[in-house]
């Protein structure tokens, strides 16, 4: 009899819990309450940070969806969420109601992973592959890549590039500036050492730079790394240098 006391007990706890939990994320019996303010987060990713709390309140209130003195009902958390993802840096916005009446906001920052200069334009490509501008107050240590570059080929060749880099730290550390020639051969600038290497189309290039980093090894660590002006990974099993 104890026995099935104790369970009735826990299954009338279980329930209030569930019932507190779901009022908690998504308050409706609250619908008419107003709404006492904003309680915004914008986390950095992976340290890069561009937009701070005030930005994201001005952005909203600019729209005219400030949700504060507001009763719940009026709030479309959806609206919000829009807007705030219509924004280029933004990747993603959760907004919800929260049980004291909050309005509880969290924003997530795209993460660069490589930039783009040419003649024409000035942008980042995030981690999906998405074009984000390149805002004035602030820059991100990335790979940049120059030349003859439109938005096409950054967003597939150079983006699964700047993937393969950011994956492999050794090579992502060392490659400081990409460069696109007119026929789409690609010279890369290294971080140490004073030449160019010359990468070719822009196809095999893991198994290039693994050549590379073979040569590194076997070679300019010994003979010194400022020998040569150009280093060429375009013929396969070869690694064809021109001494300065």
């Amino acid at each position: 009899m104890i026995k099935k006391i104790f369970q009735i007990l826990m299954v009338v706890v279980l329930l209030a819990y569930m019932i507190f939990a779901v009022a908690f994320v998504n308050p409706k019996a609250n619908d008419d309450n107003v709404c006492a303010g904003m309680h915004i987060e914008t986390p950095a990713n992976h340290g890069v940070s561009y937009l701070n709390d005030k930005q994201i309140e001005n952005i909203i209130m600019k729209a005219n969806l400030n949700p504060t003195g507001k009763t719940l009902s009026q709030i479309k958390t959806d609206r919000i969420e829009d807007l705030l993802e219509q924004n280029p840096l933004i990747r993603a916005a959760k907004v919800y109601k929260t049980i004291d009446c909050q309005l509880k906001i969290t924003v997530y920052q795209r993460l660069p992973i490589l930039r783009v200069i040419t003649s024409d334009n000035n942008y980042y490509l995030d981690e999906d592959g998405v074009i984000m501008p390149a805002p004035p107050q602030f820059a991100v240590h990335v790979p940049i890549a120059t030349g003859h570059i439109n938005k096409e080929y950054a967003q597939t060749q150079l983006y699964d590039f700047a993937q393969f880099l950011r994956k492999n730290k050794d090579w992502e550390k060392q490659i400081d500036q990409i460069y696109i020639l007119p026929n789409r051969d690609v010279e890369l600038i290294p971080h140490k050492g004073s030449h160019i290497i010359l990468l070719g189309k822009m196809d095999n290039y893991a198994d290039k730079l693994n050549k590379l980093a073979l040569f590194y090894d076997k070679a300019l660590d010994k003979i010194g790394w400022n020998r040569y002006s150009v280093i060429n990974l375009k013929y396969n099993n070869q690694v064809v240098c021109t001494k300065k």
